[in-house]
């Protein structure tokens, strides 16, 4: 066996305020940052080394080190099975970069997840498929450690409880909601969502709908109401959370009343 890596997956919410005591503890004890790079002037890459900075270790803020997001197939028109298709190669993409730099750099790194790592994010797969590519050359172990999700930002915004009593609440992305309708669904959040134009609300024109983009952020945009009444309101306020922080995520609580 080659050189030991350790990794450590740590949910940060949507920025130094949302950091966990366990979460700024294990800061640090980091050597770097691994992130991935969207664009020549990706804003949450900054908003990463504002996490750093306000939870230095005994030598200063951890490096980030930032690599270009490899491309993925984000067409409107994918089927099911091709968005799935298109994502794992994206994952395989990932893996193999994150791969070759712990494979040079060892010691302990680490992954800022938005949120929370066990809700619609892939770090730990990402991570799992670098293992296995590391597989004979290095010992890589990692750990994970929670963060403020999405779906609890919402709620504390709008001051609601996700679900009624005794009630379950549906998580599942936008580009499935219609799925989750027919399922006989009737409270659903929705992440990961496409711009409004892509999503489907036939039906639910008498639903309750909370909508929140950039939660916690500067930009931050909060709609609730009658389904049909705040649906045209949504292009407006998540292209103005995206002026603002230069990045746009989304979500939303559909609710049947």
């Amino acid at each position: 066996m080659g050189s030991s890596v350790t990794v450590r997956i740590l949910g940060v919410g949507m920025g130094p305020q949302h950091v966990t005591a366990e979460v700024a503890d294990a800061l640090r004890t980091v050597d770097y940052v691994l992130g991935a790079e969207k664009s020549a002037d990706d804003r949450l890459l900054e908003l990463r080394r504002a996490i750093l900075r306000a939870y230095p270790g005994r030598n200063g803020p951890a490096e980030l080190v930032a690599l270009a997001d490899p491309q993925r197939d984000r067409s409107a028109g994918l089927t099911t099975p091709g968005y799935e298709s298109a994502v794992a190669g994206w994952h395989d993409a990932r893996a193999a970069q994150y791969a070759a730099v712990l494979r040079q750099r060892g010691g302990t790194a680490a992954f800022l997840v938005w949120g929370d790592p066990s809700l619609y994010d892939s770090t730990i797969r990402v991570v799992e498929k670098v293992r296995a590519l590391l597989k004979g050359q290095a010992d890589v172990d990692y750990d994970v450690l929670p963060g403020i999700s999405a779906p609890q930002l919402l709620a504390a915004r709008h001051r609601i409880v996700l679900h009624e009593v005794g009630r379950p609440v549906h998580v599942t992305t936008g580009r499935r909601l219609q799925e989750a309708v027919a399922a006989g669904m009737d409270n659903i959040v929705a992440m990961l969502n496409p711009p409004p134009e892509r999503l489907d609300f036939t039906g639910l024109a008498d639903w309750t709908i909370w909508w929140g983009a950039n939660l916690g952020a500067p930009g931050e945009r909060l709609l609730s109401g009658r389904l049909a009444d705040v649906v045209p309101q949504i292009p407006d306020a998540r292209a103005a959370a995206e002026e603002s922080d230069g990045w746009v995520m989304d979500l939303f609580l559909a609710r049947k009343t």
